[in-house]
């Protein structure tokens, strides 16, 4: 009976790896012999390589990237649209008590809130100039509708009556003179988006019912409306 000696052992299990290793010493001669016999395409290489760069080296990508934005929360809060109902049960605990938003009116819509504000107790007679308590009164307003995201809107109306000044032409300039100045105050206490103007003139005087005296008639003509939509800025 013949005994391997350890020498013989020690060949025989190192004899695979010869032949193996020669096998893929031909598969790479193989590759090599096709790679240097075709054309690479030179934006599918590129392309092939910025992904390999990409996965490889992550942090050139993070180095690239700009910063991001600090982010604004009150100003992010503010786009939402905050719900009528909630916001007419508010300024009315808030204005009724005030001298003079508290002879304000206020008429829910089906998609809007409107907050009318007598002529009188804002201006003098021909004037587009809010007086310094009405002044301070759209201020304290203006304080209460910052914070909402709700779209703006304010609107000046006037009686039939031409203006017996010659600063305004025609109402429709005074109108939208009146409401300019309205905006101007509500931006002052800090609602930060656009708030739309507009000058009615008297076109919107048949709204105001028949029933009341003339002069009560002509009174109620004249007056400010602040639109709040149920919209976000945008919407109207």
């Amino acid at each position: 009976m013949s005994h391997d000696t350890p020498a013989k052992k020690e060949e025989a299990s190192v004899a695979w790896m010869i032949t193996f290793a020669d096998l893929v010493s031909l598969m790479l001669t193989f590759f090599v012999m096709l790679f240097s016999m075709s054309s690479v395409k030179v934006d599918v290489w590129e392309k092939m390589i910025d992904a390999l760069n990409r996965t490889v080296a992550p942090t050139e990508v993070l180095r690239d990237t700009p910063p991001a934005a600090p982010l604004n929360i009150a100003k992010t809060f503010r786009k939402r649209a905050i719900n009528l109902d909630y916001l007419n049960a508010v300024l009315r605990e808030n204005i009724a008590d005030d001298p003079i938003l508290g002879e304000s009116r206020i008429n829910m819509m089906a998609d809007r809130m409107v907050i009318s504000l007598p002529g009188r107790i804002l201006f003098d007679l021909n004037s587009a100039v809010l007086r310094d308590d009405a002044r301070a009164a759209v201020f304290r307003l203006g304080g209460l509708l910052r914070n909402v995201g709700n779209q703006l809107a304010v609107g000046g109306h006037t009686d039939p009556a031409p203006p017996q000044s010659g600063a305004f032409p025609s109402n429709w300039e005074l109108s939208l003179a009146r409401a300019g100045a309205v905006v101007n105050e509500l931006s002052r206490a800090g609602y930060e988006d656009a708030i739309y103007a507009f000058g009615f003139a008297d076109s919107r005087f048949a709204d105001v019912p028949l029933t009341m005296p003339e002069e009560q008639r002509f009174e109620v003509a004249r007056r400010v409306d602040i639109i709040v939509l149920q919209t976000v800025q945008g919407g109207y």
